[in-house]
């Protein structure tokens, strides 16, 4: 019966560590094959389930999704790029799930690149070619993901990365720009979506072990077999993983191998990819080092324990070890990433947990460089915002990037280097007589339990909050991987606005979102202040009469995902419902098998369990290992069956022990993708219908749905 409460076969299954014995009933339910029938009845039941308690609330859910989809205008085009000869973008077209990739010729007598270039339109413009068209190929799949799209620097070939499943694994295929005909065979086997060309001939990419850690990469020169490509690297030591980059220049690729705490360089010449990697960055642990390319010169961000916000470093292409600091380590500031350009060198930096563009003239190519001086700082607006560097033109002054606010729809600015001069390009066009002005964005701070003070970024609707205690709202934190969850904009949560929600961001350490100490005091044996400063936030929001615990609704998915199940154990009272995503929530059991995708490179972040002190911290909030015989609010929890970064089974471990053991009769929902993996579904429409539902699970826990089910 579809209505009746999934119940799981509990089969007794022990683990000993340290002398500790765990019991995991569910551990049955892990299967990698994923053709189990027993285990694939289980997540029917559950979909089936959570179906038929959404079935009396469907018809909101469609006024929901109606209302998101009506926001969008789905006939529209990205801020065009211009490289070279052409003009590079990307086209929706109403009612279609995926993107067009196009390009046209910018005409003869177009003048040099600058804020002011704009792409011919109209009956006289050149004529627009379509070099992908993503709908077509993904007719004959029900997921589909295009991860890398790369342009020859010839402009001739165009080789693009294609996943199917969800499983993260591609496929490489190159065609010709114009005509669209495949150009040899298509590069198959365990590869990630990391791709370069090292000049118009050749390409580097990527590929993973059996436990999907980027391992090797291959040089394959066009017109040659896959199989004799060859190896330029293999790394060998499982906490390590590779990725791969092109210069701003496109003159040298950069391939970095990694943990979370280290990270050293090799670089190839595109003119000569034949001659294979050279070492730019040797290994040493605790030092984090990336690379850009300008001129005859390296340009390194290194970090250190003592440089731990970052230094850039600048050296001699011919001479590698004459290294010297153009840019000094700050306590209070984050290096976060560079541009380089011909004249200009752009910093990405983060200070007060904000972040901002400092822009500085280089001398000439071929002039010593000295430390930077007097550079220029790009202006925004918001009080709290988001800014991220998007692909500029090397030899061009003009910097591009995207800036968006909570209230600020998606913007894309081209900024003139030499004047200061900002040009809004593009912003994303909301439909449904959206108003900026309608919505106030605040930031404020709750206390930790240890006095550290934790950014909350706000938004609401003015004239419908009263802010009295009695409006709902909806937390979201993250809180992982030095990853900053930035305020940004997006156009399905006015749904919620629009209701009278407050949406509130915390960001909680184990983020980088306040530097690089904010990710160390987070991380570790020091994971649990992620949880308490989440809880911290929550009651600073109750506290200031933001919202009470019966209206208050938190989210997080992933990494975030296993902070909304280590603060529902933690804190079940304080919240009126919990949605997690694709959580990660079998920590011990997961970090003590090194055959599961991403457990040896993760290390790092959580601790290795095999190490007794990291056992008994870890078993300590790990969600699954913390299940109470206690009330719980309302849950829904969402799986991807394919998902190769948090597997099937650890989600589905954890409603089954909910279930189990939970003392209430709150909503308890499961979600599993049975056709998808980490991202959730890949169609633009689809993404937005699993938004309409989230939001319809957390209206219906709050008793809010009022005439939209009229």
């Amino acid at each position: 019966m579809a209505n009746t409460i999934p119940s799981a076969k509990k089969v007794r299954h022990e683990m000993e560590m340290f002398g500790d014995v765990r019991v995991d009933n569910y551990y049955w339910l892990r299967d990698d094959s994923r053709s189990d029938p027993e285990v694939l009845s289980y997540l029917h039941q559950e979909n089936a389930y959570t179906d038929s308690v959404m079935s009396g609330t469907k018809q909101l859910e469609d006024r929901i999704y109606t209302e998101i989809r009506g926001r969008i205008k789905e006939d529209d085009i990205s801020a065009p790029s211009r490289r070279g000869p052409y003009y590079y973008y990307r086209r929706n077209l109403e009612g279609k799930e995926y993107v067009q990739h196009c390009r046209c010729s910018v005409p003869a007598s177009t003048a040099p690149t600058s804020v002011y270039d704009t792409m011919p339109t109209g009956p006289d413009a050149p004529p627009e070619h379509i070099i992908l068209d993503e709908n077509v190929k993904a007719l004959e799949h029900t997921y589909y993901s295009i991860g890398s799209f790369k342009v020859s620097p010839n402009n001739k070939l165009v080789a693009y990365t294609e996943d199917t499943k969800g499983d993260e694994i591609y496929t490489v295929y190159i065609i010709d720009a114009e005509s669209g005909i495949l150009v040899g065979k298509p590069l198959v086997g365990a590869i990630t979506s990391y791709l370069e060309w090292a000049g118009d001939e050749a390409l580097v990419y990527v590929t993973m072990d059996e436990i999907l850690r980027p391992d090797k990469v291959w040089l394959h020169k066009l017109g040659t077999n896959q199989s004799d490509d060859s190896c330029l690297y293999h790394e060998k030591d499982e906490t390590f993983s590779l990725d791969l980059q092109a210069s701003e220049s496109k003159k040298y690729l950069f391939v970095a191998s990694e943990s979370k705490i280290t990270r050293f360089v090799f670089y190839l010449d595109t003119s000569k990819p034949e001659n294979g990697l050279l070492v730019l960055t040797p290994r040493m642990t605790g030092i984090d080092t990336s690379a850009s390319h300008r001129g005859n010169h390296f340009f390194i961000q290194r970090r250190s324990d003592e440089c731990f916000n970052s230094e850039l470093l600048a050296c001699p292409v011919e001479n590698i070890s004459a290294t010297s600091v153009i840019l000094p380590h700050r306590p209070s500031v984050k290096l976060q990433d560079i541009q380089l350009f011909t004249d200009h060198l752009a910093v990405h930096e983060r200070e007060n947990g904000l972040p901002r563009i400092t822009v500085y003239r280089l001398p000439a190519v071929g002039e010593p460089l000295e430390r930077l001086q007097g550079g220029r700082a790009v202006d925004f607006v918001d009080p709290v915002y988001s800014a991220d560097p998007l692909e500029s033109e090397f030899e061009s002054s003009v910097l591009r990037f995207s800036y968006s606010s909570m209230r600020t729809p998606l913007s894309v600015y081209d900024y003139d280097m030499d004047t200061g001069v900002s040009v809004l390009k593009k912003i994303e066009t909301v439909l449904g007589g959206f108003d900026a002005s309608n919505y106030v964005t605040e930031r404020q701070r709750a206390t930790a339990s240890d006095g550290v003070q934790i950014p909350i970024s706000i938004i609401y609707r003015k004239n419908l909050v009263k802010l009295d205690g009695a409006d709902p709202l909806l937390l979201y934190g993250y809180g992982s991987y030095e990853i900053c969850i930035d305020p940004t904009f997006k156009a399905s949560r006015l749904s919620l606005l629009d209701r009278g929600f407050i949406y509130a961001i915390a960001h909680i350490r184990g983020g980088g979102e306040m530097g690089k100490q904010w990710y160390e005091n987070g991380k570790l044996l020091k994971k649990k202040n992620t949880f308490t400063d989440f809880i911290a936030c929550a009651e600073y929001l109750i506290d200031k009469k933001y919202c009470s615990k019966e209206k208050l609704c938190i989210n997080g998915r992933s990494a975030g995902g296993l902070l909304i199940g280590a603060v529902v154990n933690m804190r079940p009272d304080l919240f009126k419902a919990a949605v997690a995503g694709v959580p990660f929530v079998d920590v011990v059991t997961t970090m003590l098998d090194p055959t599961i995708p991403l457990t040896t490179s993760e290390w790092e972040e959580w601790g290795d369990p095999r190490k007794e002190e990291f056992y008994s911290y870890i078993k300590s909030y790990s969600p699954v290992d913390n299940v109470k015989a206690q009330n719980y609010p309302d849950i829904l929890v969402t799986a991807g069956l394919n998902d190769p970064r948090v597997m099937y089974s650890e989600p589905a471990k954890f409603v089954a022990k909910l279930r189990d053991m939970k003392t209430d009769d709150n909503l308890l929902l499961f979600k599993c993708e049975m056709g998808a993996g980490h991202f959730s579904k890949s169609g633009r429409f689809e993404k937005l219908q699993e938004d309409a539902f989230t939001y319809t699970f957390i209206l219906n826990a709050l008793k809010m749905l009022g005439s939209d089910q009229q």
